[in-house]
């Protein structure tokens, strides 16, 4: 068996140490960051922006924001919550700069059969329920563009992003109950559609 215990330490280390590093001074080891992290933060950033040119300009934007922040990071929080809350916060400026609202049509397929409860796309999947399952797609996609924008957030961060809710609480700077209120309403609003479109199709 591999032992894995000096891999799991250096991993859990390596933001603070790097972090520490960019802190004093050396801006190779805020390219380390960057390099880790620039796939999760054009992810988040792409739940908001449609384009991947303006996907990549916002999210450059967030890592120079995180940048210039890192002297006043002090560690309360991890530092990937810490970017994620930048990323967010940049790709909703970018939106309201342009009189824009977040898109839901950035949701796909895949993403959909990640709800967990009741919200089961893959019970659908098969030939006979194709159109069914197309139906429910599309219906999925109105109902969450139409939630407001923090009850859309917390839900996509938690089912889409896997965060926890007390990272989502960092990223969306709120009280970890208010984040679960958002998520139960949000979830609520998508389970009525489904149940809706069932009744439809059967």
């Amino acid at each position: 068996m591999v032992d894995n215990s000096k891999g799991a330490s250096h991993s859990g280390d390596s933001d603070a140490l790097l972090v520490e590093r960019v802190q004093h001074g050396d801006k190779r080891a805020f390219d380390l960051l960057v390099l880790k992290y620039q796939g999760r933060v054009q992810a988040i950033v792409g739940r908001f922006v449609r384009d991947r040119d303006e996907i990549a300009d916002v999210s450059q934007e967030a890592f120079i924001k995180a940048y210039r922040a890192l002297p006043k990071f002090r560690g309360d929080s991890q530092f990937y919550t810490w970017l994620y809350r930048i990323a967010v916060n940049c790709a909703k400026n970018y939106l309201l700069s342009r009189s824009r609202r977040p898109p839901g049509s950035d949701i796909d397929m895949d993403d959909s059969e990640q709800f967990s409860g009741d919200l089961r796309l893959a019970e659908l999947e098969n030939p006979e329920n194709a159109l069914a399952r197309d139906q429910l797609a599309a219906a999925l996609e109105a109902v969450i563009e139409g939630l407001p924008q923090e009850l859309r957030s917390a839900v996509t961060l938690r089912e889409y992003d896997g965060l926890s809710y007390e990272e989502i609480a960092e990223v969306m700077s709120c009280p970890v109950g208010t984040v679960r209120s958002r998520i139960f309403r949000a979830r609520e609003a998508i389970e009525a559609e489904i149940a809706r479109v069932r009744s439809d199709v059967e």
